[in-house]
């Protein structure tokens, strides 16, 4: 049986491991021809050996997405390979282990920044003309709770989050009359590598994290998949603008388990 992405294509930079590399997957399964975007080449040549195995189509190409002329070839090959783009997920980010905010190097704050806002914004860039020349389609962004409120530590961090939020909403009123939809998924604690890095430089963190959780458990990144999916899908097709979370009830109030 076709999947409901048969001849359409997906990018989903960030697409090596973790949240990318479930939804890169995803894709695939529902019948997308998927390109993988991500620094890290033996990963991203490893996720397009698994989907080939599948039966599915995949191509891996080698970004950093906070250099310009990176982003631009990205899209350029993904559309020169097979013939158009209809759905990007951005997922490509990172999480760096910095204290207070005068504990902050420039060094954090522009790297943080450059990855997570700038590169995101240079993604959309690049994919909304192609998606618009396909008559419409759907983009996702990957924020996160700590762009909704502030918090203790890891500014740049939060700070970035806030802009993907704010992106997304201005991308979604700008381009909807292009039928191009423009939402952003919010994860909250999730089991990667980000995670386990966290877990090295901080032991205990997990549990401190699993104690805030209403539901009782970290999430999955398959779980965060499924709702990019969604979200591209026609299920969805009066969905935009939305910022949703996906992190087991922690944003929706206090919660510690006594």
């Amino acid at each position: 049986m076709a999947g409901q992405f048969e001849g359409k294509v997906a990018l989903v930079t960030g697409g090596n491991s973790g949240i990318g590399k479930a939804t890169a997957l995803q894709f695939a399964r529902e019948g997308a021809r998927v390109a993988i975007s991500a620094r890290r080449a033996p990963e991203g040549e490893q996720v397009v050996s698994e989907i080939r195995d599948g039966g599915g189509e995949a191509v891996f190409i080698q970004t950093d997405v906070s250099e310009p002329d990176q982003v631009e070839a990205m899209v350029a090959t993904t559309v020169l390979t097979y013939g158009g783009l209809d759905y990007a997920f951005n997922n490509a980010g990172i999480v760096l282990d910095v204290g207070l905010t005068h504990e902050h190097t420039e060094e954090d704050w522009d790297s943080t920044i450059d990855i997570n806002m700038k590169g995101l914004w240079l993604c959309m860039k690049h994919e909304i003309p192609e998606i618009i020349k396909r008559g419409g389609g759907a983009i996702v962004n990957d924020s996160s709770g700590a762009g909704l409120q502030g918090g203790i530590g890891r500014m740049a961090y939060r700070v970035s989050k806030a802009g993907v939020n704010v992106m997304t909403r201005t991308a979604a009123l700008e381009y909807g009359r292009d039928n191009i939809r423009v939402n952003a998924v919010l994860p909250g604690a999730i089991h990667t590598s980000i995670l386990d890095r966290m877990e090295a430089d901080t032991p205990g963190i997990s549990e401190e994290l699993l104690g805030r959780m209403v539901v009782g458990r970290i999430g999955k990144p398959e779980e965060i998949a499924e709702a990019v999916i969604w979200l591209c899908s026609d299920a969805a097709s009066f969905v935009n603008g939305v910022m949703l979370s996906l992190d087991g009830g922690t944003t929706a109030g206090r919660f510690y388990m006594e």
